[in-house]
């Protein structure tokens, strides 16, 4: 796959997991409106999988966009409308929120050890 290949196919999938989120549907939502499996969706939001012209066509409808907007290598992401103060404000958020995930990872992984501990010993 060439690079051009790779940077379309990473902007349609981002895309198409951008609608999504933008309507607040879950995967198992679009799946049952597109016919196909959640598994199906995931898979083809993270690029593992291919889509064929007709599920892509099917996407442009469920969505409504233009299919050329679906297929552009352009990405239009909010990370280009904000600059400045506004995207710094909402990187440093993401990165506490990051922050925050790993704390609580730490946590689930001790208290998972713990149980196996108290298992171990009963």
């Amino acid at each position: 796959m060439s690079a051009l290949q790779k940077t379309v196919q990473s902007s349609f999938c981002k895309k198409i997991k951008d609608l999504r989120h933008e309507r607040e549907w879950s995967q198992e939502y679009l799946a049952c409106r597109m016919g196909i499996s959640a598994p199906s969706i995931s898979k083809i939001e993270a690029g593992i999988t291919a889509i064929t012209l007709s599920n892509i066509e099917r996407l442009a409808h469920i969505y409504e966009v233009p299919l050329t907007q679906l297929l552009s290598a352009e990405d239009e992401t909010p990370s280009k409308i904000l600059n400045g103060p506004a995207l710094n404000e909402l990187k440093r958020k993401l990165s506490a929120r990051e922050s925050e995930i790993l704390v609580l990872q730490r946590k689930v992984i001790e208290l998972y050890e713990e149980l196996q501990c108290n298992k171990l010993s009963a």
